[in-house]
């Protein structure tokens, strides 16, 4: 997980924080941010830690009994299928099976997402999510696969389906198994900012719309047509597909380090609103398993010491953290704001 202790990964070089204030309300003001600046945010690193590990514990609840309902759904679609020969329900079962075992790599990311940082793992283990990703974004596009040559040989070599009143029973089942999952996995994901958690339960509410659809080869086959069983099983197959790339789109925006805008926004408006900030430079987010980091520039008086700046950066830090969702930690840099036209980084201008 990403909840170090802010004053391990720093507030940025203090330069100064100035106000038109008496020199006594500013010397008053300073005792107070000096004396916040040598216990940094202790109670705020607690609390974030604290709620990073309850997200984990309510995590690896939510994935226990997802798997266990899927799993319990797709065992009874199997029975289904070993009696009644259906391809559309075989690719159903198939990816009910590949949803349930989603929440193996998951759980393990969680799990790893709990040990503290090291000195070769500097930013904790909260990446383990992304890897995990790549697994999930792999079983969905095996079970397409498949899926869809099972689809293709049936049409090549058709036959009667068997039981088509159990066929029907199993789609229901599949659809009501899968629904329960998504809103479980969604409702957790979005309370403990777990973009994962959230995709895979938007996937297990796709799952249940293509178990309905085995009502479709159900009905066709009742109505005399057994090819239709074939055809929709291709038809689930292509909405495996459109699953797969959502979620690899998803896993692509994780690894990329891509955020939503508006979290840049909300950060560059917090920071402006911070007492002695006299600009916002650039603001650096990225997500380290459902927890955000910040790496950002302020403006502050080329007036105030290095202590009052330095006093400004932890007040900056401090109501990001506060006012930020998932923010666990920043790094905040706080560049001198004078108008005497001095470069004050030229010396890494050809660094850039």
């Amino acid at each position: 997980m990403s909840g170090q202790d802010t004053s391990e990964v720093g507030h940025g070089h203090g330069h100064g924080h100035g106000h038109g204030h008496s020199r006594s309300r500013t010397v008053a003001g300073l005792l107070s941010r000096v004396g916040h600046a040598i216990r940094p945010h202790s109670h705020d690193t607690a609390d974030k830690t604290d709620q990073a590990l309850e997200a984990s514990s309510k995590g690896m609840r939510v994935l226990a009994v997802s798997f266990a309902a899927l799993m319990a759904t797709a065992l009874v679609q199997s029975v289904i299928v070993a009696v009644s020969g259906s391809i559309a329900l075989l690719g159903d079962t198939l990816h009910n099976f590949a949803d349930a075992l989603t929440a193996l790599p998951l759980a393990i990311a969680f799990s790893l997402g709990r040990r503290a940082a090291t000195r070769r793992f500097t930013y904790g283990y909260g990446r383990a999510e992304d890897l995990a990703g790549i697994v999930i974004v792999l079983l969905i596009a095996a079970s397409a696969a498949l899926a869809g040559y099972e689809a293709v040989v049936r049409l090549m070599h058709p036959q009667d389906v068997e039981a088509l009143g159990w066929v029907a029973a199993a789609g229901v089942i599949g659809f009501l198994g899968n629904e329960a999952v998504a809103r479980y996995r969604i409702k957790v994901g979005r309370e403990i900012g777990s973009a994962a958690l959230v995709a895979d339960g938007l996937h297990a509410r796709t799952d249940g719309f293509t178990s309905l659809a085995v009502l479709l080869g159900a009905g066709g086959a009742a109505l005399g047509f057994p090819i239709a069983d074939p055809i929709v099983g291709l038809a689930i197959t292509a909405a495996i597909c459109f699953v797969l790339r959502d979620a690899a789109r998803e896993i692509y925006h994780r690894l990329m380090d891509a955020v939503d805008p508006r979290l840049v926004e909300q950060a560059e408006s917090i920071l402006s609103g911070v007492p002695g900030v006299k600009g916002v430079g650039s603001v650096r987010l990225r997500w380290i398993g459902h927890a955000l980091r910040a790496e950002v520039d302020i403006q502050v008086s080329d007036r105030l010491s290095l202590v009052e700046a330095h006093a400004v950066a932890v007040a900056a830090e401090h109501r990001l953290i506060h006012d930020l969702p998932r923010l666990t930690a920043a790094t905040v840099h706080a560049d001198p704001d004078g108008s005497d036209g001095i470069d004050h980084h030229a010396v890494l201008a050809t660094h850039r």
